[in-house]
């Protein structure tokens, strides 16, 4: 999952916010000392991958994903997800999506003293200009994949993978919605953050 469903699926408070986007940025190794309350977010955001990685939905969603960019697809369909989770946040959270970016926002600002520096500036870029506006339409879904793509270190042909989600748009919409009530559930089973 990308960043908006870790938040989603985190605690309301700025250690869970954290610890929830901490995998993405190396994990425990990346600090000295580190709170249970932390530990137990990132634990949470491991949770979360691992169901989502192994999942056959998701599985399932790869296939839609042409021969050339089949290699990326997980990346793919971590950013879709996001995408779809705005199309259909009434569905998930009672609270206005700009209410929950609000909020959420400033409970990462809250630790960003200490997180790990490419954590820093990726969050800060992050909250400052809003990415998940630019995860509403699948242009910007398209735009925000590309720029992965040319950060990749080696020649690939993930370009254009907004073209794959377009086509199959309906079938993958369906997925998400299958899946990701699948994933609530797991996370609320473990409730790894509640010990």
């Amino acid at each position: 999952m990308n960043y908006l469903a870790h938040l989603y699926l985190a605690q309301p408070t700025a250690d869970s916010h954290f610890g929830n986007l901490l995998g993405d940025f190396g994990g425990q190794r990346q600090l000295i000392q580190i709170p249970d309350t932390v530990k137990n977010a990132l634990d949470n955001h491991y949770l979360v991958d691992k169901f989502t990685d192994t999942h056959p939905l998701v599985k399932e969603a790869k296939q839609y994903f042409s021969s050339k960019r089949k290699r990326f697809a997980g990346v793919a369909i971590d950013v879709m997800f996001d995408h779809f989770l705005i199309q259909h946040w009434q569905r998930f959270n009672e609270q206005p999506l700009s209410e929950f970016k609000k909020s959420s926002f400033a409970l990462l600002g809250k630790r960003i003293p200490i997180m790990p520096v490419r954590m820093q500036r990726v969050v800060t870029s992050m909250t400052r200009n809003d990415w998940f506006k630019e995860y509403e339409t699948i242009s910007g879904v398209g735009l925000a994949l590309d720029n992965i793509a040319a950060r990749i270190r080696f020649a690939n042909t993930f370009t254009g993978a907004a073209e794959d989600i377009a086509r199959y748009y309906s079938e993958l919409d369906e997925i998400f919605l299958a899946f990701f009530p699948a994933l609530i559930e797991h996370v609320n089973y473990h409730a790894l953050e509640n010990s």
